[in-house]
């Protein structure tokens, strides 16, 4: 969605995460009410991907058990996503992005703090102001 608060063009977009490979995602809700989109664990699930025959590579039953995704660790706080860890990642993966960008010299980039989103300020030279919210969701 967009809108246009004060002098700013806001734009709101959903990034839907997807797990990696091997693994699903199970929302867990808080004390059984029913706000998944606010009142909710994610619970990262390993899943199996084989048939227990031939040589498939499986993620839960791997022939050692030092198989493990690194982006996981980083995403994640034991068994669960981390929305924090997930906006701070982004944040950088952004700022990073931007600087391999070099038709856009001329707009200056700002990452706004945010624990749960990441907001993205871009100012054109003329000073018009885009704001850019995006917002983390899976797929129940």
């Amino acid at each position: 969605s967009w809108s246009v608060l004060e002098d700013r063009i806001v734009y709101q977009l959903v990034v839907c995460l997807r797990p990696p490979p091997g693994y699903s995602f199970r929302l867990e809700l808080y004390g059984g009410t029913h706000l998944p989109e606010r009142c909710c664990n994610i619970r990262v699930v390993l899943e199996c991907t084989c048939s227990r025959t031939g040589d498939m590579f499986c993620f839960l039953h791997p022939s050692d058990n030092s198989q493990s995704s690194p982006l996981l660790s980083t995403l994640c706080t034991g068994s669960y996503l981390d929305v924090e860890d997930i906006a701070c990642w982004v944040q950088n993966l952004v700022r990073s992005a931007w600087e391999c960008l070099p038709q856009w010299h001329r707009w200056q980039l700002r990452v706004l703090p945010s624990s749960h989103s990441c907001r993205l300020v871009l100012t054109d030279p003329s000073q018009v102001q885009l704001c850019a919210v995006l917002i983390f969701a899976v797929q129940q």
